[in-house]
């Protein structure tokens, strides 16, 4: 009886990987389902490729020797998966690949909080309508806070085309904002002076 009731007790290491398992799930579905959204650009290919991705870190996520890389294997791991799966479907268009060089003045981009008046629903809906070939960096950059080299490593691109798609994307983005902004202003000049007619 006490031989049955050991058997199914789960051994300590497998209750550790278990937990380590649904604290990456907790930690980072939301952020990897973000990026594969901005990737692939529809909602269920997007569950789809986050689904993999951590079926991938099952399998082999224990060959990870340094955990503190967890983040950035896995949104590796998810943009390994998104361009296997633009070669099995061809309704889906890779990102042209780019061999820009980097603009020698470029800074680091602006976030987007400098921009008084926006919250994060502008950033995002922003970022949703900036090309594609720009979207991904400006994704892991704002949203997610990785560096230039963790983004090279991610979309296994040379640093400089990261750096030349922020630089360029950034001043797309800012655009963008810059018009959300004023529709936000107009609509509030339009509401104070309607309120104020109706008022009188």
């Amino acid at each position: 009886m006490a031989r049955g009731t050991s058997a199914s007790k789960t051994s300590p290491s497998a209750d550790s990987a278990n937990a380590e398992f649904q604290g990456l799930v907790d930690a980072h579905y939301k952020p990897l389902y973000r990026f594969a959204l901005s990737l692939c650009g529809a909602e269920g290919t997007a569950c789809d490729l986050v689904q993999q991705t951590f079926f991938t870190w099952a399998a082999k996520g224990h060959q990870l020797r340094d955990r503190s890389k967890a983040k950035s294997w896995l949104f590796t791991t998810l943009h390994r998966e998104f361009l296997q799966l633009i070669r099995r479907d061809s309704r889906l268009v890779p990102l042209p690949d780019s061999h820009d060089e980097p603009d020698p003045a470029c800074e680091p981009p602006p976030r987007p909080d400098s921009i008084d008046g926006l919250d994060a629903a502008d950033l995002h809906a922003a970022l949703a309508e900036v090309p594609e070939t720009f979207r991904d960096a400006l994704t892991l950059f704002y949203l997610e806070e990785f560096s230039y080299a963790e983004i090279a490593e991610i979309l296994e691109v040379p640093i400089g085309t990261v750096m030349s798609r922020l630089s360029r994307g950034k001043q797309k983005l800012r655009k963008r904002l810059k018009l959300r902004l004023a529709r936000k202003q107009n609509n509030l000049v339009n509401f104070q002076f309607n309120k104020e007619a109706n008022d009188g």
